[in-house]
């Protein structure tokens, strides 16, 4: 797509005829994050229905939307420390920064060889995840939690 403009009429119309979009991001790709998927303009519009108990593990669905958000607030966090300074930031910010780091590198890279399962993908976002406190968890239910947080 012309200058990596989404929002061009052709990915912009083909994006309506599909189950889902996957954004190849030039930016990963230059960090050297294989396959270079951004997950922020990604989406499924089958996730929903495929997901969960008697389809893949109950905590699917809240693990990826907590990854999700976690991602969405390190991006965040990135662009104000590159305004105002790595100082400036609170202690929660650099979590959600190093998380990010440790997102791209390990759960959005895979090697061309790698075949990582769904079980795999959970646990390690699970791993991922104890990035933060409990506490910081806010997308998980409760007794999810009490599930599948186990201690570092």
């Amino acid at each position: 797509m012309p200058n990596d403009d989404i929002t061009h009429p052709i990915p912009d119309l083909t994006g309506y005829i599909t189950e889902g979009q996957i954004y190849i991001d030039r930016h990963l790709y230059n960090s050297g994050i294989y396959p270079p998927i951004n997950v922020l303009p990604s989406l499924s519009r089958l996730m929903k229905n495929a997901i969960g108990k008697d389809r893949t593990r109950i905590d699917h669905l809240d693990v990826s939307n907590q990854l999700y958000a976690k991602y969405a607030i390190g991006k965040d966090a990135l662009a104000m420390k590159s305004v105002v300074g790595e100082e400036s930031l609170s202690e929660d910010d650099k979590l959600c920064i190093k998380f990010l780091e440790r997102f791209e590198k390990e759960f959005i890279t895979q090697g061309k060889n790698e075949n990582r399962t769904i079980e795999e993908s959970l646990n390690l976002g699970w791993n991922l995840l104890k990035t933060f406190p409990k506490e910081m968890l806010n997308r998980i239910p409760k007794e999810i939690l009490e599930k599948f947080y186990k201690d570092k």
